[in-house]
């Protein structure tokens, strides 16, 4: 193997620490790499000791959110929502890598266009993002197989083991994807600064518990990373605080142990309903597991995944909400968690059939940034609070947790506190402060004890007290350091700070109603230089000004010496931003504590993306929903006009140096088609039940499986993937001669979680069945017509793929439970009676489409074809709406055009939205949108009925084909009653105008059958 110039400079420094030793698992070669100390040879630039990161000399807290790429296939969007994460406050970006996208047939590697790396590496570079890689081999993610390609069903051993098929299977997928982050890495200028292998290796059975974890099977996963280049620290993400793989001696150990939380579960039905109980042990126990380590929480919860015929995304937003976020980030902060990665930040879409079996089309997850990429949920608010104090808190990490207690530090026994420490490297400490009953909706007045520089205090000293709201927690800061200003203690949050000129500004928030209470110390007086002083009293006790203060909706802003001390209510505080002040350019760069210092703080309303200063303008690239105030608090004095968006705005300067703006706001006007008016045009998709329809061309089922979990109960394999047809639609055709005594047919269909599946006998529906959220599989008998001694019949059974199992506990193999047909009987015959075909996508693992991927096709007629991508040839194509629809069971295809002509600048959510009654029959329908399946509606077990679909894979300046297939279930057949196209509210956009993904047009498909 060629090792790149870096990989060979690491690799001869390792040898040089003496660590390597070379063994062999199964004949293939096996390095254990050096500890955690020798490690640090390997490569300079990202290091750490017990309490956190160094990135370049730096000690930093790793502050992230998950964002899956694959699930917002048009890379052009992608800046837009890392530049989101970055205006939270957040420095990281964690994202998984989809193995069945990119080696969808076994052997060929592929990950161009939607599927490439390299454009996110560059977006996260200029949105000034770190980046931890995770790119499996399993991923789990709620994706179909795990992210493990449907192929791996044929591997003869135990997948996630130390199994020689198994491991080889993943040798051409790690070498390539590994090879890839080895190259966006920070050692090459890049923004990867951690690497994890495997995901949630955490459980087993079957035999394989007595030794798991299986170190040389972990071993042999890392050093595949290794061997591709990879430098970085290689970090795990337990599935709970096991101590699986943590630091210590032996095979498989990483760098720096992780692990998985989801503290309330995934009951969106029920939002508002809090389990009982929340960790607090987290950190004892990590002392306990991986004290030489950082406290790492690689996956923390941030919404909830949502099963076919759940509560919506809607339900998993307001149980993981900005009050869950208030509660449990800052419980997380009492363990002092040094590297924290919610998932999700932004979900996207389980577009192309890559969505797992529990799941349907939407990815939304409840996150802050929604899949239409907005950030109206109050949830992206309350986090940007949390995000920006951390980044401007670097004490934080020196901190000791100290024991929790409900006595010590209030006065009040329905309050918990835990406190934070300092000792000889800062002075600062935190009490963080929630309710002993976590999930209490009751309002407790209390005081805070606590130790100070100037001695133990009671506070509020100047009277009153202090209000901790139900669901509500808060960190109070202790000499806390405002560049040189010491902070004596604050009740108050601490929003952001930051440096102008000669001052400091500090940015203090409270709830409603809250009264709260402050010491600087300074022996300079305190004055209200902008609001009403009205409800702030001040006094000088002792070497301290302390000022007290009832929280208002109307800023205040007081001044101390050269300390600026803005206080705001948390409502007018969401509407704050705190872009970072690149020190060269226009792009903002990685997040540090000297950045963070000089940062701008700007109130502006929906979104600040970039701000930096060019000759004399202070630019702000910015996003708006409404007509908008924009101020600017500590304008860097070298500017003297402010550009927004490219234009220059009015400005007005106040005594206090503050700029003051405004955007308007005017809507542009949206003209979308009426989708029942568009001249659609149709055909059959089921040409398998004319009497003239040649399979010929279809593949034979084989008599063998090479399935080795589910036992074979028909004389030929039925399981689909056997032949390379893992996603999307299933259809089977058994033909055989009638002896005349045949009554009934029975069949076991197997599709995953809400499948749905249909019969018929040559051209007459016998029966179907309809799917509930719960059933994988099912049985069905029908009843069947009269036949015909000697005549040759066909069953065409078609079966709705709702995606492959995952396979999370090693041992159980569940990736291969398979898709199609398990068993059948037809009365009176033998099972070999019947001879049968099957298909899926055209070509299966040799798909046809290598833009949009292996998974976007299944087995439909129109599909094969390839007649659901643009400019299908309907020339011969009957007239035929969705809205006239089936007067029988049977799925047809319909194809239809319409213009966008939506004005440059605005970024706007489209919907595509069914209508449904509980009157309805029974269908399953799919859109296409340019090529792309970009929905998978079930109008019976729900529950998504609106489907948005980004720009990029819609042409928002331009035509668009827009394809549905209709799947009526019942014998009626069926009718759409509503399908429309909606807007939501048009942003003005700083974004870049979005470039369209890859949208090959129909070409006739050589041996389409």
């Amino acid at each position: 193997m060629k090792l790149s110039s870096s990989w060979t400079i690491a690799y001869l420094a390792a040898q040089a620490a003496g660590a390597a030793i070379s063994h062999s698992l199964n004949g293939f070669s096996i390095t254990e790499h050096p500890d955690p100390v020798k490690r640090g040879l390997l490569q300079k630039y990202v290091t750490w000791d017990d309490k956190s990161l160094f990135v370049n000399g730096e000690r930093i807290m790793i502050f992230s959110g998950e964002i899956h790429p694959f699930r917002l296939p048009v890379p052009s969007l992608w800046i837009d929502v890392l530049q989101k994460v970055k205006a939270l406050g957040f420095n990281c970006v964690s994202f998984y890598v989809d193995w069945a996208l990119l080696e969808g047939n076994p052997g060929h590697y592929t990950a161009e266009g939607a599927f490439a790396l390299e454009p996110f590496f560059d977006a996260a570079q200029e949105a000034g993002v770190y980046l931890l890689a995770r790119p499996g081999p399993y991923i789990n993610a709620e994706t179909s197989g795990g992210g493990f390609p449907g192929w791996l069903q044929r591997v003869n051993g135990t997948l996630r083991s130390s199994d020689e098929a198994y491991l080889k299977a993943t040798d051409n997928y790690m070498a390539n994807v590994a090879a890839t982050i080895a190259k966006g890495q920070i050692t090459n200028g890049g923004p990867i600064i951690l690497f994890q292998p495997e995901n949630e290796y955490s459980g087993a059975c079957c035999g394989y518990e007595d030794s798991f974890p299986d170190g040389a099977y972990m071993q042999y996963v890392e050093d595949q990373a290794r061997n591709a280049g990879v430098v970085v620290p290689i970090i795990n993400n337990d599935a709970w605080g096991a101590g699986h793989n943590a630091p210590g001696t032996g095979e498989g150990q990483v760098d720096i142990y992780g692990h998985d939380n989801y503290p309330l579960g995934f009951d969106c039905v029920n939002p508002s309903v809090w389990p009982e109980g929340l960790p607090t042990d987290f950190y004892k126990t990590h002392m306990e597991q991986s004290p030489s380590t950082p406290y790492a929480l690689v996956e923390f919860q941030s919404g909830g995944f949502d099963p076919w015929g759940g509560a919506g995304f809607a339900g998993c937003a307001a149980l993981l909400n900005h009050e869950f976020e208030r509660v449990v980030y800052k419980n997380n902060f009492s363990f002092k968690v040094a590297i924290l990665n919610l998932y999700m930040i932004f979900g996207g879409t389980n577009w192309g059939n890559l969505g797992h079996t529990g799941g349907y089309t939407s990815y939304d997850y409840g996150s802050p940034i929604t899949e239409s990429r907005n950030i109206t949920r109050e949830k992206y608010s309350e986090l940007k609070l949390i995000g920006n104090f951390v980044k401007v808190s670097p004490d934080y990490l020196l901190l000791t947790p100290g024991e929790l207690t409900t006595s010590k530090y209030t006065t009040s026994p329905d309050l918990a506190v835990t406190p934070l420490v300092g000792g000889n490297k800062t002075a600062t400490s935190f009490f963080i402060v929630r309710h002993s009953n976590y999930a209490s909706q009751t309002s407790v007045d209390y005081k805070l004890k606590i130790p100070t520089s100037a001695g133990q205090m009671t506070i509020p000293q100047l009277g009153g007290s202090l209000t901790l709201s139900g669901r509500d927690s808060k960190v109070h800061v202790v000499d806390y350091d405002v560049a040189g200003t010491n902070i004596l203690y604050s009740s108050a949050e601490v929003f952001t700070w930051t440096t102008s000129g000669k001052s400091k500004i500090l940015v203090l928030y409270g709830g409603p109603g809250e009264h709260h209470e402050l010491a600087v110390s300074s022996k300079s007086k305190a004055s209200v230089i902008e609001g009403s002083s009205s409800s702030i009293t001040t006094k000088q006790v002792g070497k301290a000004v302390v000022i007290g203060w009832d929280v208002s909706t109307t800023r205040r802003i007081v001044q101390v010496g050269d300390l600026k001390i803005v206080l705001l209510d948390r409502n007018s505080a969401y509407n704050y931003w705190v872009p970072q002040l690149p020190t060269k350019g226009e792009n903002p760069g990685y997040s540090t504590q000297k950045a963070a210092a000089s940062s701008l703080i700007i109130k502006a309303g929906y979104l600040v993306r970039t701000a930096y200063v060019k000759g004399n303008d202070l630019h702000l690239t910015a996003d708006f929903n409404a007509t908008t105030p924009i101020e600017v608090i500590g304008a860097p004095s070298k500017a003297k006009n402010l550009v927004i968006n490219g234009k220059k705005a009015h400005v007005k300067v106040d005594k206090n140096g503050i700029w003051s703006s405004s955007v308007a706001y005017t809507a542009p006007k949206i003209k979308l088609p009426a989708l029942k008016s568009l001249k659609w045009k149709s055909i059959d998709t089921l040409p398998e039940l004319q009497a003239s329809y040649d399979d010929s061309e279809w593949v034979s089922a084989k008599p063998s499986t090479e399935n080795s979990v589910t036992k074979l109960r028909t004389p030929t394999s039925l399981f689909s993937s056997d032949y390379g047809f893992h996603a999307g639609t299933l259809i089977f055709r058994g033909h055989f001669v009638a002896t005349g005594k045949e009554t009934t047919f029975l069949v076991q269909t197997q599709g995953g979680s809400a499948f749905g599946s249909s019969v018929w006998l040559d051209d007459k529906h016998i029966g179907s069945w309809s799917g509930i959220d719960a059933a994988a599989d099912h049985n069905g008998t029908y009843t069947l017509p009269t036949l015909k001694k000697g005549k040759s019949y066909v069953f065409t059974v078609v079966v709705d793929n709702m995606g492959l199992n995952g396979n999370w506990v090693i041992g159980e193999d569940t990736l291969k439970v398979p898709r199609g047909i398990l068993n059948y009987e037809l009365s009176g015959r033998s099972a070999s009676d019947i001879t049968w075909k099957l298909t899926g996508n055209l070509g299966g693992e040799d798909y046809q489409d290598q833009v949009r991927g292996p998974l976007n096709e299944g087995g439909l007629y129109a599909e094969r074809q390839g007649f659901h991508q643009p400019k299908p040839p309907t020339e011969s194509w009957k007239s035929g709406s969705p809205f006239d629809g089936l007067s029988k069971a049977g799925i047809n295809f319909y194809s239809a055009s319409f213009d966008l002509d939506v004005e440059k600048g605005w970024d706007v959510p489209m919907y595509f939205n069914f209508g449904n009654s509980t009157s309805s029959a029974a269908y399953r329908a799919q859109i296409y949108v340019n090529g792309y399946q970009y929905g998978k509606y079930v109008s019976n077990i729900g529950p998504q009925t609106s489907f948005p679909v980004p720009e990029g894979i819609l042409n928002y300046r331009g035509t668009n084909h827009l394809a549905l297939s209709l799947w009526a279930l019942e014998s009626d057949g069926v009718k759409l009653e509503s399908f429309d196209l909606i807007h939501t509210t048009p942003v003005l956009t700083a974004l870049d105008e979005v470039k369209p993904a890859g949208q090959p047009k129909y070409k006739k498909r050589k041996g389409a059958y």
